[in-house]
């Protein structure tokens, strides 16, 4: 249905369909203008052609030769009539005329202009007085041939503008890319008749509904992304589900704004899958007016408004949970139960492997959605992970499975010392326990009520919810927040990004409490410190007793018990390394000598259980001061 601007636009045909169209959309007993009821018999919105002498004579006033495409259109018809649904007379050959700031609006456009606008927006605003105009009746909408955009076929760019649109001036490259933008206006407030109006269907219709079918098979057999581009042109038409179903392959793409997945969404086959994603989105932008969200279920029935404002106030509180149907929604199990531990790259991988055998809910259902608003799930999709899903064949399709998407996990810990976008950690400390849960370890670093484990939040919730919340800080306890999960096979971790800082006199290792009945190491790094010296502790315990210790701080080695060589200090301290590259060198000592790692896509973006441990630091001595600030 499209043309390039080089190809010569065939402007017959396309004006008899219009016509033809335009005539059958309008109810039989409506009122009409004569000239409208002559258009609707005839079958023709436009006028008898234009003679070269005319097109000639029109030029000479002008004093310039037309581009193109709108000398092509004159010879087939001098004007038109319902240029989509605003612009109710276009010019022809006598009555296309200079603007020259008729409307004053170039005066308003250079207002809003500032001293740093540049050429292009300067020659923007200028349009209102150089330009041609061929709007002569209209509801306020102005249309304006550009003599200054010519591209090199010679084309003229088209201006339009209507001040109740609130937006910019819309630029179309020439006059049949704009007579082609009215076209798909016409059909977008017409593919919904309203009561008394025929319904709209025609051959333009049909062949767009048969394109929009393609195109769910093709997302369906893995080639979403080109599927989208094909439901776009349905969705520019204004085809009922068009944008719903692209809606769906453009939020796995990681789209979030202008997406509602409309008329799919408010259809209650469908609402369990995509009003979670829906709903999530209006969640995260707590300035949104509640009674927003109805907007866009505009349609729906109560029990789909219903559904959708109990299902925000479990987003907002972060108990929502999707399920699915059959051998996928068991894969969606075991998926978040290894996201709630830390190992996302399991996860997705664990619904990937479960993806061909999903089903829909129906034929507008393209993909899974409603993981997306999952506490656990959601925060596994990235684009390149929603690639591989809509890549991959599902529905009952065949087709080229994707090569795996690539893994957000290093091995190990050595990342801790490479800062990278997600992240900066100038100081953390962690302990690493081995045969033992990580569900048990509040029992064994944390007292009373605090040792339990909080539901599941990202650092950022953490911070906002907990942290934001303390009322009393006191200088000699110094409780650590701390997420917890799997640290590789056998080992369970706790970690904390965000550490108070670190006092070398009354530090007391938790690695002895940890390691009762096991094996426990206990790291704190802050080698990048910007509060302080530089400082680096480790400590490992077995059975509940320290075997061995390090503390490296103000310029000096302190240590305990017989250190095995690989984790000698001597060997990191002992040169005038930078920082960061002795950090890096520790963690990979560790890596090594205990075959741990620590989850980074979970720790940074990811929602790991919490929980608070007893204080790292002893109570004050006799004689020690220690201040104590409460708060409200």
């Amino acid at each position: 249905m499209t043309k390039t601007a080089a190809t010569p636009f065939d402007w017959r045909p396309f004006l008899l369909r219009w016509s033809g169209e335009w005539a059958d959309s309008l109810p039989e007993d409506a009122g009409r203008s004569e000239a409208d009821e002559a258009a609707r018999r005839d079958r023709w919105l436009g006028f008898p052609p234009a003679s070269e002498e005319r097109i000639a004579a029109m030029e000479a006033r002008l004093g310039r030769r037309m581009p193109p495409s709108y000398r092509e259109f004159l010879q087939v018809s001098d004007g038109w009539r319902h240029a989509g649904n605003f612009i109710w007379l276009l010019a022809g050959t006598t009555d296309v005329r200079r603007h020259d700031n008729e409307s004053g609006l170039a005066d308003m456009f250079e207002e809003y202009l500032d001293d740093d606008a540049g050429p292009d927006e300067r020659r923007d605003a200028d349009i209102w007085r150089r330009g041609l105009q061929l709007d002569v009746e209209s509801d306020i909408t102005h249309v304006l041939l550009d003599p200054e955009g010519v591209d090199e076929d010679g084309e003229w760019a088209v201006y339009t503008w209507a001040s109740w649109r609130a937006e910019a001036p819309e630029r179309h490259a020439n006059f049949a890319e704009f007579m082609r933008a009215m076209y798909r206006e016409f059909h977008s407030l017409h593919a919904r008749p309203v009561d008394g109006e025929p319904e709209f269907a025609n051959d333009t219709t049909r062949e767009l509904d048969a394109l929009m079918e393609q195109a769910r098979l093709e997302a369906l057999r893995g080639h979403g992304e080109r599927a989208v581009h094909a439901l776009d042109e349905a969705r520019g038409y204004g085809r009922p589900r068009a944008a719903g179903l692209g809606d769906q392959i453009r939020r796995l793409l990681g789209q979030t704004y202008m997406v509602y997945f409309e008329d799919v969404v408010t259809d209650p086959q469908y609402a369990p899958e995509l009003l979670p994603a829906l709903v999530a989105e209006h969640a995260a932008h707590s300035y949104r007016d509640d009674s927003t969200l109805k907007f866009h279920l505009r349609g729906a029935g109560d029990d789909v408004v219903s559904l959708a404002y109990a299902m925000l106030e479990q987003v907002r509180d972060g108990t929502y949970r999707y399920t699915a149907p059959g051998p996928f929604g068991e894969a969606v199990e075991r998926a978040r139960e290894l996201a709630r531990w830390g190992d996302t790259d399991g996860a997705w991988r664990t619904l990937m492997d479960a993806l061909p055998v999903w089903q829909p809910l129906g034929p507008d259902h393209l993909a899974p959605l409603g993981w997306v608003a999952d506490p656990l799930l959601g925060t596994l999709l990235t684009p390149e992970r929603g690639r591989e899903l809509l890549a991959t064949p599902r529905g009952g399709q065949t087709g080229e499975v994707p090569d795996p998407a690539a893994g957000l996990d290093p091995d190990g810990l050595a990342w801790l010392a490479d800062p990278g976008p997600d992240h900066d950690l100038t100081s953390y400390r962690f302990v690493l326990v081995e045969d033992v849960e990580p569900e048990d370890l509040p029992g064994r670093l944390a007292d009373g009520d605090e040792a339990a484990l909080r539901v599941p939040m990202t650092s950022a919730e953490v911070r906002r919810r907990l942290l934001g919340g303390q009322r009393e800080f006191s200088s000699y306890d110094d409780k650590a927040l701390m997420a917890v999960g799997r640290a590789g096979p056998r080992w369970s971790f706790a970690f904390d990004g965000a550490p108070a800082p670190f006092h070398r006199q009354r530090f007391v290792s938790p690695a002895a409490a940890a390691g009762t009945g096991s094996r426990a190491v206990v790291v704190w790094s802050g080698l990048r410190n910007w509060r302080g010296e530089p400082f680096f502790h480790l400590s490992v315990a077995q059975d509940g007793a320290e075997r061995y210790a390090f503390t490296y701080a103000a310029g000096e080695i302190g240590r305990t018990g017989e250190i095995p060589g690989a984790l000698d200090p001597d060997r990191f301290f002992g040169s005038r390394a930078e920082a960061a590259e002795t950090e890096r060198s520790l963690l990979e000592a560790v890596t090594a000598e205990f075959g741990v790692r620590l989850p980074r896509h979970a720790l940074m973006n990811g929602r790991l259980h919490t929980f608070t441990t007893r204080s790292w630091t002893r109570p004050p001595g006799e004689g020690e001061a220690y201040a104590v600030v409460s708060i409200g």
